[in-house]
């Protein structure tokens, strides 16, 4: 939930949709008087000429519960109408960890560069840093680069047990402190063929939960791996095929990920806790004018496996899907299924149904009906698509092109309901 408020952003630029005269000439009468000039003050009562947007934020997950705040906006754009930069300090309450606030700084410079920085804290628990670059996005160069750093505390997490029918009942909570460092190298061998590295390396505390009414891990899984302080340095080698016609709004084309890797507790190959083997599709298909049929799918296995923590066990849960980690599954919350395996897919059918001009840019509203799938499994010869966990639901997209997306995901799982808003597309 660390991104609800974009979500809210996008769809909240309606707000500055100019006004357009009426073309239809009617009855002639007096010319007006020319319009008073606005003083000064006024200008805050003219959405069209807020200096900023003053977006009501409203953020419910199955793990966070409702979070209520506001969330003023800056948004810069280039000459081409595009968003290039985005100011979003949030100030927020939460009844878990009550008063928090964030500042968000998305940067756009070209459609090859993007970074942000993220940084929060609340009065009790939460607190977070992020910070992510990227350049080299479109693979037209010979390299892509990509650097990640968070340093976060997060007292939502769930944990149900362990294999693919954990019940609801065992649910706990628990508090995740984690430091992490990733880096990605890409080699482009061309603009659809590139071989890909992965270097991670991340401190993992898990400690007693702090929500009321909620059991806390250690209460009834005491003995689960990965309570306590867990040191990971994960290396990923990885071959990927990619056609799509755009990076962040693809219609057409795809994307295919072939990946194997080995995590140690230390150092590069020393004191092996597992290793990993697995599959990423993805699938885009235009049938009608602002129509995009979108797919998704992903295997992985841990071929072997020596003390590995919980949280590094295959997983399904949440509101997006992760090449190499958690899987889409939006009737629940993050988190929700682990095991040694997984299958998982997800359809979509991606509706532009309203556009207009904001001030700052153009935008799209898209509705999304969608469709996901998933189950986790502790075997290597289990059939994958047996006992499949369904979810069912419609999300709400808002599209500022080239670089931006918002979303609001509603599923109906045997959980029950679960919603999710934040940035950029599950898959």
């Amino acid at each position: 939930m660390r991104s609800f408020g974009l979500l809210l952003l996008a769809l909240g630029l309606a707000v500055t949709a100019p006004c357009r005269a009426d073309d239809t000439p009617g009855p002639q009468g007096p010319p007006s008087a020319p319009p008073a000039p606005l003083k000064k003050s006024s200008l805050w009562f003219d959405p069209s000429t807020l200096p900023f947007l003053p977006v009501p934020l409203i953020g419910v997950d199955p793990n966070s519960g409702t979070t209520v705040g506001i969330l003023p906006v800056w948004l810069h754009s280039n000459d081409q109408q595009q968003i290039s930069r985005i100011i979003a300090p949030d100030l927020i309450y939460n009844p878990y960890f009550g008063i928090g606030a964030h500042f968000r700084l998305f940067a756009y410079p070209s459609q090859e560069e993007h970074w942000s920085l993220v940084a929060g804290i609340s009065e009790h628990v939460q607190r977070e840093i992020d910070f992510s670059y990227e350049d080299g996005r479109l693979r037209d160069e010979r390299w892509t680069m990509t650097y990640t750093l968070i340093d976060d505390r997060d007292g939502t997490p769930r944990f149900y047990g362990i294999g693919n029918e954990s019940p609801t009942l065992d649910e706990t909570d628990y508090t995740q402190q984690r430091a992490l460092a990733e880096a990605q190298v890409g080699f482009n061998f061309n603009h659809s063929w590139q071989l890909l590295y992965t270097a991670r390396e991340q401190n993992v505390d898990v400690t007693p939960g702090t929500l009321t009414n909620e059991i806390s891990i250690e209460s009834r899984f005491g003995r689960v791996l990965g309570v306590g302080t867990t040191n990971q340095f994960l290396n990923r080698l990885s071959i990927v095929f990619d056609t799509r016609d755009d990076v962040t709004i693809p219609s057409d084309g795809m994307k295919w990920v072939a990946y194997g890797g080995l995590a140690s507790r230390t150092g590069v190959f020393n004191d092996s806790l597992y290793s990993e083997a697995g599959v990423v599709g993805r699938a885009f298909f235009p049938v009608l004018d602002g129509t995009t049929l979108a797919t998704h799918m992903a295997l992985r296995y841990l071929p072997t496996t020596d003390h590995v923590p919980f949280w590094a066990l295959s997983s399904l849960g949440g509101a997006s899907s992760e090449v190499g980690g958690e899987q889409a599954l939006r009737g629940y919350g993050s988190g929700r299924y682990y095991d040694r395996d997984y299958f998982a897919s997800t359809i979509e059918i991606r509706r532009r149904v309203l556009a207009f001009d904001a001030s700052a840019t153009h935008v799209e509203i898209e509705l999304t009906p969608f469709v996901d799938l998933g189950r986790v499994y502790a075997h290597a010869n289990t059939f994958p698509l047996q006992q499949l966990h369904q979810v069912y639901g419609v999300g709400f997209r808002g599209v500022a092109r080239p670089s931006v997306v918002g979303y609001v995901d509603i599923g109906y799982g045997s959980d029950g309901i679960a919603a999710f808003t934040g940035i950029n597309y599950p898959f």
